[in-house]
């Protein structure tokens, strides 16, 4: 398929590769697999002798402002830069303009440093501009992908007049919810196969003629002109400074035909690979199906431009900051600085978690200018999800509540919900990945059947490592991770499986480099990140709770610490709903946290995740109390509290209250479902 892989239908192909094969078994027939080889390279030659022509494309944000105006004046034809400088002035008059002393004003922010910006989707080819393309076609600017549109220096926001984004609530705007504000410009060169072509566009477009000099096309409707043998080498601007802009190209016969070439020889080696190579299960294919498919509506719900378009970062938010930040790892990359790459924007790491901008670059590299690989990593979660709950339940049960996970919000109120996940990711932000990375980990450590993880070095060495990326990407998951990872490790020694405690000690080790870059780029030893010292990042220390606690023997109900004490307990205790009126639920979830803990006769490893849950309780105690930053505390609670329900809590509810429980056992509609699970479960 080649890479980057940045367009819907690779990356559908790609989808759908890794469930054949994950849900099948592969073939060992030595034929199968020199004929499936035979198909590939024949596919890829093709593909190399018979490219579609590309055109030249190059794209930037356009702005000016009393003489400054980046590299944009040295770089672009100077009659196209005289007539979008004089657009932009219209369109933004300077005595209007925002004070650049004003926090988020987009005058106190960067200038274009380059012409053309720089495009991951042009990675592989060394385009001459930002990228080149085969086709033309977008009345979106999300979804033409606009790279430049999440670099770092243009974090405005607040009282600016010249905006970055735009959101649209409401049912018609699921497909398309963004709109971006920022004033930018794309160029393209056509070469010489477009002859015959036409170029079709709504807006304003800047037609290059001899002399450098460019004429001025706008219009309202969708019109178009053709393409001749005296445009190839020309530039073509199209603008987006005062009106909204649209472009497609009406290729010629014989570049259509050769556009067919790449995805047809793709799709048939894809066939024949997954034809002759794997023995298909419909069972387990209809299952990942199922949750797969419930997983895309629910991300396509919360935000569609996750599917192949790239939606501009809200300014001042942690997804522009790591954004922006992968960018300019993977430039450093490029142009051979590696200690500025490992860098990360940061001698020492201050900045949320320091391990997603490092994941966002090398996504880049596989996925160009979109969120492809979150995504992917998004729709691994439910399996995950599936994986702990059958750890601990049985199939139908495990079953059940993963679909009410992904497609019913009830954990918006007591644990957590897939659409907290999918909410947070398309925002960029750390917490969705790093919950992924962990119950990974916590999977793999306690093993997926009640007889335990297995004692051999390599899944030991795996869950060390996804813990490890875990606190790369937030670190304030370590008392968590400490809890499990110390307890495992404790009863390898006791039980002396040596392979199992070495692999999970080296597999964590690398957890460190967070200390080493900060001590090697900065000077100091910081764990993880300098921000967690931060008064702000910790409302109530525990010297707070001690002066809360002398008002309170002093009966000063009305002193200041005990005030943000209450207050910030009762947000603790709030969840993921946070309202108060979830308190009681909660604290009587927190208090079988610590009943599961000292229940001698519960699965030891249930006790160990009770514990860990405990030790993420107890971050929310001092820390900040953003909701996204328990989400993964609450769901280990809700596993242990579900797991104590069935085991003795259901118990206690028979006794109390037999009419219930024999009304809810009996429903009609207990046993449909019961059916429906029965059947997807047999896979």
């Amino acid at each position: 398929m080649g890479l980057p892989v940045n367009d819907l239908f690779r990356f559908g192909l790609l989808g759908i590769a890794i469930v054949v094969i994950f849900a099948g078994a592969i073939s060992a027939e030595l034929q199968a697999w020199a004929i499936a080889l035979a198909v590939v390279v024949v596919s890829v030659l093709v593909q190399v002798l018979f490219p579609a022509p590309r055109i030249e494309e190059g794209h930037n944000v356009f702005l000016v402002d009393n003489g400054r105006s980046g590299a944009l004046e040295r770089g672009l034809p100077a009659d196209a830069f005289r007539l979008m400088a004089a657009e932009f002035d219209l369109r933004y008059p300077r005595e209007r303009r925002c004070n650049p002393n004003s926090l988020g004003c987009w005058r106190g922010q960067g200038f274009p440093e380059r012409t053309f910006a720089f495009s991951a989707d042009g990675i592989y080819r060394r385009p001459a501009f930002s990228r080149s393309v085969a086709d033309i076609d977008f009345v979106d600017p999300v979804w033409l992908r606009l790279g430049f549109i999440n670099e770092a220096h243009y974090n405005w926001f607040g009282a600016t007049d010249v905006e970055r984004e735009l959101r649209e609530r409401g049912i018609a705007m699921t497909l398309r919810p963004w709109q971006l504000k920022m004033p930018y410009f794309v160029m393209y060169r056509f070469p010489a196969d477009f002859a015959g072509s036409r170029l079709c566009w709504q807006g304003e477009v800047l037609w290059e003629g001899d002399g450098e000099r460019f004429t001025v096309w706008r219009h309202r409707e969708i019109s178009c002109r053709p393409l001749d043998a005296s445009d190839t080498g020309r530039r073509i601007f199209g603008v987006s400074i005062a009106t909204p802009l649209a472009m497609t190209v009406e290729a010629n016969a014989t570049i259509q035909l050769r556009r067919l070439v790449e995805p047809a020889f793709a799709l048939f080696a894809f066939a024949a690979v997954l034809v002759m190579l794997m023995r298909w299960r419909s069972r387990q294919l209809a299952l990942s199906s199922v949750l797969i498919g419930l997983s895309c509506v629910v991300v396509l719900i919360n935000d569609a431009s996750v599917f192949g378009g790239l939606r501009p970062f809200e300014g001042g938010d942690d997804g522009l900051f790591y954004e922006g930040t992968a960018r300019n790892i993977v430039q450093h990359l490029l142009a051979g600085n590696y200690a500025l790459a490992l860098q990360g924007g940061e001698p020492v790491f201050f900045y949320g978690g320091p391990g997603l901008r490092y994941l966002r670059a090398l996504e880049h590299f596989i996925f160009g200018d979109t969120f492809f690989g979150y995504l992917l990593l998004l729709l691994v979660l439910p399996f995950v999800v599936l994986a702990i709950f059958r750890r601990f339940f049985s199939t139908r049960a495990a079953l059940a509540l993963t679909l009410i996970f992904v497609a019913v919000p009830v954990g918006a109120l007591f644990g957590t919900s897939f659409f907290h996940y999918a909410k947070w990711a398309a925002r960029g932000f750390a917490d969705p990945a790093a919950a992924i990375l962990f119950l990974s980990g916590f999977i793999v450590l306690i093993g997926r059947t009640p007889q335990g993880p297995s004692t051999r070095f390599i899944p030991a060495f795996c869950a060390g490592l996804l813990f490890c990326l875990a606190l790369w990407v937030r670190p304030n998951l370590a008392p968590g991770a400490a809890v499990l990872l110390g307890g495992a490790g404790l009863a390898a020694l006791w039980y002396r499986e040596w392979p199992r405690l070495v692999g999970l000690c080296i597999g964590f080790v690398p957890v460190f480099g967070m200390a080493l870059h900060n001590w090697y780029f900065g000077g100091v030893f910081v764990l993880f990140s300098s921000n967690a010292s931060l008064p702000a990042a910790i409302p109530m220390p525990p010297s707070a709770y001690l002066t809360a606690l002398s008002e309170l023997l002093r009966l000063d109900f009305g002193g200041e610490h005990l005030r943000r004490g209450i207050l910030q307990i009762a947000r603790w205790l709030a969840g993921p709903s946070e309202s108060f009126l979830m308190i009681p639920l909660h604290l009587a979830a927190v208090v079988v946290l610590v009943r599961v803990a000292r229940w001698r006769s519960a699965d030891p490893w249930l006790r160990l995740t009770a514990g860990a849950a405990l030790a993420l309780h107890c971050v929310a105690l001092f820390y900040l109390s953003y909701d996204r930053y328990y989400y993964l505390t609450w769901f280990l609670t809700l596993l242990v509290c579900m797991v104590w329900l069935r085991d003795e809590g259901l118990l206690y509810l028979r006794r109390f209250a037999p009419h219930a429980m024999q009304r809810i056992e009996r429903n009609p509609a207990q046993a449909f479902w019961a059916r429906v699970l029965d059947r997807l479960a047999s896979a």
